[in-house]
């Protein structure tokens, strides 16, 4: 396997150019999980660990090497272990709030191609929260197809049903209906998934992503436990990792999301809601917030019902949390660097 059959392109190989590092090699991170990291290039996969000027130059962990990063690495040990110097700039990445209260990025991935937004046909099915992970991608500069799981559990005429309340809530993203029990739409799923290219899973728990994981690795290769509600599962570990299947594409395992929080996100909603954008273009203000302004013509849409008022409802929900966090998350920034500031100049004022 060689760096390009990883990923390694020639964006990449320009990135690696202009740092100047040639006594490094390339690396792509395959894992992380509490800390531990784990990078592969063409000779193999290795354990990791940032170097402390690396460690010490990030302001938040948002910044550290996270699965999918390529990073320029110094090998040791005959090999078998590996010290991460720097990290090349990210093509794409998927991020959102952290979970809690805490006002954060939390980096989920990097530079993945497409993401594969999972849900499931049964009762977990939700438009709302397919809107939030397309707001993800989206905002990452990551195409998106949907899959829908557990097609065996409906009958066809309820799949349909689903793919119409997708498109109905402005969602044109391709849909893929599959059965992990049965291996329908499994055949046009291993179209999408080309040699070379990084995708990624998104989803709840419990909507299949580690069953699928399964069928496409080899059945057994991610535990996956069983819950008292029928058809669901959960994956048994917090870890994040790359995984390279047998037709050469990449896939990117990610435990499922309880919380999917959006912090400054405004360009993945504004792409997200490309149809707002068009019905905005109409309005009478230029910096209207489609909320009581007059002459707003998307309010006019939702009330003459060209625009679902649910989706309607959706965008600005998602506007708000994105700009409050944004709001919470600048605001502490500048506290931290005037607490920075403030230390730096005590210091240099102490006698030495």
């Amino acid at each position: 396997m060689t760096l390009r059959d990883l990923g390694f392109d020639s964006w990449f190989e320009t990135r690696a150019s202009e740092a100047g590092r040639p006594e490094l090699r390339p690396a792509r991170v395959t894992a992380v999980d509490r800390g531990r990291w784990l990078v592969r290039d063409e000779r193999g996969e290795v354990p990791a660990e940032p170097s402390g000027k690396l460690l010490f130059a990030v302001d938040s962990g948002a910044e550290l090497p996270t699965v999918g990063d390529w990073t320029l690495a110094q090998y040791h040990s005959s090999d078998s272990a590996a010290v991460l110097h720097e990290l090349l700039p990210r093509k794409t990445f998927l991020r959102r709030k952290a979970a809690g209260k805490e006002v954060e990025h939390q980096m989920i991935a990097a530079n993945i191609d497409t993401a594969f937004l999972v849900q499931s046909c049964d009762l977990d099915f939700n438009v709302r929260r397919l809107e939030r992970y397309l707001v993800m991608a989206t905002e990452g500069g990551i195409g998106a197809v949907v899959l829908l799981t557990k097609t065996d559990l409906v009958e066809a005429p309820e799949v349909e049903k689903r793919i119409e309340e997708i498109r109905a809530g402005g969602i044109d993203a391709p849909v893929v209906p599959i059965s992990n029990t049965t291996g329908a739409g499994l055949d046009r799923l291993g179209e999408v998934l080309s040699p070379g290219r990084t995708f990624c899973m998104l989803g709840s728990s419990g909507v299949g992503k580690t069953t699928l994981l399964n069928r496409l690795v080899g059945q057994g290769a991610f535990a996956v436990k069983d819950l008292r509600k029928i058809g669901k599962g959960k994956h048994t570990t917090a870890r994040r990792q790359l995984i390279v299947l047998g037709g050469g594409a990449m896939l990117v395992d990610t435990p499922g999301m309880r919380e999917v929080g959006l912090l400054g996100a405004g360009r993945g909603i504004d792409g997200s809601f490309a149809d707002v954008a068009e019905l905005a273009g109409a309005c009478r203000f230029v910096d209207c917030t489609h909320t009581s302004e007059p002459g707003c013509a998307v309010l006019a849409a939702v009330e003459e019902g060209r625009f679902e008022r649910s989706r309607y409802e959706s965008f600005l929900k998602l506007k708000r949390e994105s700009d409050f966090h944004e709001r919470s998350y600048v605001e502490r920034r500048k506290r931290d660097k005037a607490f920075g500031r403030m230390v730096k100049s005590v210091l240099k004022r102490k006698p030495s």
